[in-house]
This record gives structure tokens, sequence and C-alpha cells, in this order.
């Protein structure tokens, strides 16, 4: 079977905040056609690399290609235009304005024509949005919020999805729901994803190629049928040892960024 090219490389990028770094030399690639995750700590850096590569934040070094195109430090705006759709942490919806009007603001890239036809096939992924449709978005629950914050950023019928803690807070049953729509997106609609989840158990069961972040740099990456039985995941990331190597380094023999 033919291997995918990379559609998304990012290459030793460093980025700070003010003199702090957020991250340090992150090397990692997204195959066209896949679904990646990138896992690690509060405080990792997973956030940041996102903003990195969405142009919310310019790194100091390295740079980011995508299909091909060297994208640096760009505008979010030029980014968002080239087909890559950023969901944030905490779903950033505009709670004042409907749900079908933040579902428009995902659209502002597309002809007014096709918005109606992108609405209704939201609303095949997304039934609870459609009877919700004319209440404004504060008015939603959590997990309503996330179909929201996705659903808009499928508006822009992106070729890459970057998704930031898409789980987050929300109950097991709606991970699952969440997870088994973010399957439904990469099949059905083609489209790429790079998922950054401190749901390591759900993150592993969707992706297929993974990346674990401490500190800013890459300390492990394989396909996540690998990293989910590799030792030290299963003691820092799924909870399958109770008796932890609490004290230790992890990862003291195995880093393997560049």
């Amino acid at each position: 079977m033919k291997v995918a090219e990379p559609l998304l490389e990012v290459k030793n990028i460093e980025t700070y905040y003010g003199l702090i770094a957020g991250i340090r030399g992150v090397s990692l690639e997204v195959r066209g056609g896949s679904i990646v995750t990138i896992l690690g700590a509060n405080g990792a850096g997973k956030t940041t690399v996102l903003k990195t590569i969405s142009g919310a934040m310019t790194p100091e070094k390295g740079s980011v290609c995508y299909a091909g195109k060297d994208i640096t430090g760009r505008d979010p705006d030029r980014i968002t235009r080239l087909g890559i759709a950023h969901v944030p942490e905490g779903r950033e919806v505009f709670p004042f304005l409907s749900t079908e009007e933040n579902l428009k603001m995902g659209a502002f890239t597309r002809k007014n024509s096709t918005v109606n036809l992108e609405l209704d096939r939201i609303f095949e992924y997304f039934p609870l949005l459609r009877e919700q449709r004319k209440l404004p978005a504060g008015f939603l629950s959590g997990g309503q919020q996330q179909m929201l914050a996705i659903g808009r950023a499928l508006m822009l019928r992106p070729q890459l999805m970057l998704l930031d803690e898409p789980s987050l807070g929300l109950s097991p049953k709606l991970v699952h729901a969440t997870a088994e729509i973010i399957k439904s997106i990469n099949q059905d609609q083609g489209v790429t994803v790079l998922l950054v989840e401190q749901n390591a158990q759900m993150a592993l069961e969707i992706a297929h190629f993974g990346y674990i972040l401490e500190n800013g740099r890459v300390v492990l990456e394989d396909s996540t049928s690998r990293l989910s039985k590799a030792t030290d995941v299963q003691e820092f990331y799924l909870g399958k040892k109770a008796s932890s190597v609490r004290g230790k380094r992890r990862w003291k023999q195995r880093k393997t960024w560049r």
C-alpha cells in the first residue's frame, strides 16, 4: 500500500512566551488522511504546537510546511484560507450569537451560495445542533458547545483540522461520542486530524500515530498501537500500574528528539 506524503511538516520549532520557552526544537509530521495525536501533561507544550502551526504564535526558530508550502509565521487568516481549521481548547463559541450564526462564522472563506449546503451537512453530523439552531450558543451544554466548535471548523471544509482537548470537561459518554465524530470526519470526509489530548486512552484508540511531549520536547514517537503497549505510556498515561516509578526521570534512555 502506498504511504501518503506528509501534509504537514514541523521542523525544529522553538516558540516562546516572552523569555520562557514553550516548545524547544519540536519536529513532527502528519500524513494526509491520518489522525495524529500529541500527548503530554499540562504545560508540556501541546497547545503551543497547535498555536504555532495555525499562526496564533510565531516561532523563533524552525519551520512549518503545509502541502509543500512554508507557512511559518503567516497570519492566522491566511493559514485558515489554505485549509487549516483550528478548534482551540475551551471551545470559544460566541455566546450571544445563535448556534446557526456561530456555524456561519466558520464559513467566512466560502461563497454565500454554498453556506446553506454546508449547514445541512453539519446538521447531519450533529442533529442536536439543528434542534438548537436558533438558541444562543451560551445556553448550550458543554458537550453541545464542543459539537458547535467542531461543526464551525468543518464549515470551512478544511483539509487539516487541529483539535485542542476536544474531550475536556465532557462526561465519559460524550467523550466516546466525540471520538466517534472525529473518526467519522477523518474516514468519511477525508479530513486529516492533528489531535491534542490529555485523555490518552481515547486518543490512542482513534489515532494512527502519536507523539509524547515533556517540557516542550518530543520524547517519544511511534504508531499508536506500539505506544499503547509501551511500559512508560501505560504507567504515566493509561494508569495501568498502580506502583509508578515516581521520582525517576521518564524515558531517561528513550528520548528521541532531534
